[in-house]
């Protein structure tokens, strides 16, 4: 156990500059290196690690977006009258995808998160985003489209930037605000999407062994002891870092996880 603890607080140094420097989830490093760790050190089994480090994922993630969302209120980045139903859509679909992922194969799940992850990384080696001139729809289609990249978010253990910014930048919301309302629907699917991966693995993980529902807590915790400290590093490091040319060669990165998490 102390391994793990020391390898994910590793690991979670990492997240955290990534996320500060970037505005990624770590939720895209978090669950590949977990996939590979839980069944190598005999934790879970290889037909449920997925899915544990799914939900691991998206606990660390609790922290770091709640600490997010106040910076972004403060800064007045989130249009609190968007952001809430936003949050409302998102916080449903994590609930009901975090409570019923469980029914999905590990194999099904490893094969969507590689086509997300490829998908993600191809928009960041492309071009900046741009704002588009769409008005918003009605505000039962805003919770609906929350809802669904929500649910996808908690499939994926990630906060859910990468899904809310681009769909809104395409709905004339400016970048700052997309962020902000993205930050706050990171704290709604964190948060519903933990407590369904918990409720749903009550009973098939025990607490002596390290585990709240799905979510394996040596890990988690390890990841968010350092995280929280290296996110400012990784904001401050944006003004001095070439950051487009970092993303990009990221970007490559997160491609060659995905080939191999598609075809392992």
């Amino acid at each position: 156990m102390f391994s793990i603890i020391v390898i994910s607080a590793l690991m979670g140094a990492i997240v955290g500059l990534l996320a500060g420097l970037l505005g990624i989830g770590g939720g895209l490093i978090v669950v590949p290196v977990l996939l590979m760790l839980l069944p190598a050190f005999g934790i879970v089994a290889p037909e449920h690690a997925m899915l544990v480090a799914i939900a691991t994922s998206l606990g660390s993630i609790v922290i770091t977006a709640t600490s997010s969302i106040r910076a972004h209120h403060k800064w007045g980045n989130i249009p609190w009258p968007l952001a809430s139903r936003i949050m409302l859509g998102s916080a449903i679909g994590a609930w009901c995808v975090g409570y019923l992922a469980h029914l999905v194969d590990g194999v099904v799940l490893q094969r969507i998160f590689a086509v997300a992850v490829t998908l993600i990384a191809l928009r960041m080696l492309g071009s900046r985003s741009v704002v588009g001139k769409r008005s918003l729809p009605g505000n039962p289609a805003i919770v609906g489209v929350s809802g669904v990249l929500g649910g996808l978010a908690s499939l994926l253990g990630i906060g859910g930037g990468a899904l809310f910014v681009p769909v809104l930048n395409y709905f004339s919301v400016d970048m700052k605000r997309a962020i902000g309302c993205a930050a706050a629907s990171g704290v709604a699917i964190a948060l519903f999407g933990t407590l369904g991966y918990v409720i749903a693995g009550w009973q098939q993980y025990q607490l002596s062994d390290g585990f709240l529902g799905f979510i394996y807590l040596p890990a988690m915790l390890g990841i968010i002891l350092t995280s929280i400290f290296t996110a400012p590093v990784g904001a401050r490091l944006t003004q001095q870092l070439p950051v487009m040319k970092i993303k990009r060669f990221f970007g490559v990165f997160l491609m060659l996880v995905a080939l191999r998490m598609f075809f392992a």
